[in-house]
């Protein structure tokens, strides 16, 4: 088996920076290069390790210790092909916004750019590891690409998707599930697999260590975030008939949780899913369904992302319908911008799709997080408001929970950080105005305080 000296990761964000730190911990006699073309980015993996681009609990601690010694961060991409064995590709898939499956398929531009870039730029046999989440069959457009415009290098390439939930992402990575690694049956194939399997065998037992051929890895994940996000609209949708019958949604998902062939994880009710993953795969999988012309199966999935968004809908119309349709100079707090807590990933977050709706109707709006700032909330507020310029000064980032909610006629929590439980929540009423509501949607207030408050 050929030993492994340098490793090289394409894509400085939330998968690839903490996946290949956790490498570097566990294999100090390999070298872990994380490239990407963002200058900004590297500069920040490489500055002050208490403001790194990503906050996730227990990173900065490893990147203290491997840093460069056996972990680097650099824009000099050719370098890095070129040196390498192995190349993760870590890079953003978004969904399709125009073309064919616009709103529903996986694009997967920045894929084959890292392909096309490899291919022109390697001179010795590479093992290429699709570590974003991509859709079945794309490690057979990658093989074409690689054929087509490198027929001198062998690329064998393997499929070894992340299981990381953000805010957990050390722990996922240190002490997974499992590890999924897919190659094909070939000679080659085995070898690249067992290449793989003996690098993450430096911290991770064996038995937890499963290979498959690429398609059953690459569907894997989408079908992983699938059944997870299926039971968040679940819940979700069993809170809404609780809200219009008096049942207690926490006792409903504590019975639920106890039958043992449920289990009581993602039976939390919420304001909806959000992060990179579940609405993305889940459009990719109904994409890949009516590609197959399986219609039944892709409505089916797509009731789940339809659900995400009425439980968000649901949540911006019970602070419209206690204020009054027309928010106009009416402030609004909202205690939560991340998507979850433990992380400042805010993309899709719920709070988004809030903020865009009650700015619509004119309300002005502080937002409190521990981990967001004024730079990433207008960034997503531009990124899914068409109407951005008209809304944009009426929505503020503020710096400490208690001014954020002065002069606010309703505090609404998004986010489940624990911070919030520990609040002095009648501190916060007196800092209220006229109607002082209170709606929280992540439950977390439940039984903590005595005060009414509006649940979902």
């Amino acid at each position: 088996m050929k030993k492994i000296k340098n490793v090289t990761c394409i894509g400085a964000g939330y998968v690839g920076g903490p996946s290949m730190s956790v490498f570097a911990e566990n294999c100090p006699n390999i070298n872990f290069t994380i490239v990407d073309k963002d200058e900004k980015k590297i500069n920040a993996w490489n500055g002050d390790v208490d403001n790194l681009p990503i906050y996730e609990p227990g990173l900065k601690e490893i990147i203290k210790k491997t840093r460069n010694k056996n972990l680097f961060f650099s824009n000099d991409i050719d370098n890095a092909i070129i040196n390498s064995d192995i190349i993760f590709i870590a890079v953003n898939t978004p969904t399709l916004k125009e073309g064919p499956g616009a709103g529903f398929g996986a694009d997967l531009k920045y894929i084959i750019s890292c392909a096309e870039h490899i291919a022109k730029i390697a001179k010795s046999d590479k093992i290429i590891v699709e570590k974003s989440t991509v859709p079945i069959k794309t490690a057979e457009k990658l093989n074409e690409i690689f054929s087509k415009n490198n027929s001198s290098v062998h690329f064998e390439i393997l499929s070894n998707p992340e299981f990381l939930a953000e805010g957990t992402a050390i722990q996922d990575l240190r002490s997974p599930d499992r590890v999924l690694i897919g190659g094909n049956k070939s000679k080659s194939g085995q070898n690249a697999v067992s290449v793989l399997v003996e690098i993450y065998s430096k911290w991770i037992t064996k038995e937890k260590i499963i290979t498959t051929n690429l398609w059953s890895s690459e569907l894997s994940k989408l079908a992983s975030n699938a059944m997870l996000a299926q039971r968040i609209s679940s819940i979700n949708s069993l809170s809404a008939i609780c809200d219009a019958t008096g049942a207690d949604i926490k006792e409903v998902s504590n019975a639920i949780g106890l039958d043992h062939r449920i289990g009581r994880y993602f039976l939390n009710p919420s304001v909806g899913f959000g992060g990179s993953c579940f609405q993305k795969d889940i459009l990719n999988l109904v994409y890949l369904c009516r590609t197959y012309g399986l219609d039944e199966v892709a409505e089916y999935w797509y009731q789940v992302v339809k659900m995400n968004n009425y439980q968000r809908s649901r949540f911006s119309n019970k602070i419209i319908q206690k204020l009054g349709q027309d928010l106009t100079n009416k402030k609004i707090t909202l205690f939560g911008w991340s998507f979850k807590k433990d992380t400042n990933d805010s993309r899709e977050s719920a709070s988004i799709f809030v903020a865009i709706e009650l700015l619509s109707r004119g309300a002005k709006i502080n937002v409190y997080d521990p981990q967001t700032s004024n730079e990433i909330i207008y960034n997503d507020i531009k990124e899914y408001s068409s109407n951005y310029s008209n809304i944009i000064d009426n929505i503020k980032y503020v710096n400490d929970p208690y001014k954020a909610t002065e002069q606010s006629s309703c505090v609404g929590i998004l986010t489940e950080w624990d911070e919030f439980k520990s609040l002095d929540w009648k501190e916060i009423k007196k800092t209220m105005v006229n109607e002082k509501f209170i709606i929280d949607g992540r439950y977390i207030l439940k039984d903590k305080i005595e005060e009414k408050i509006t649940y979902l």
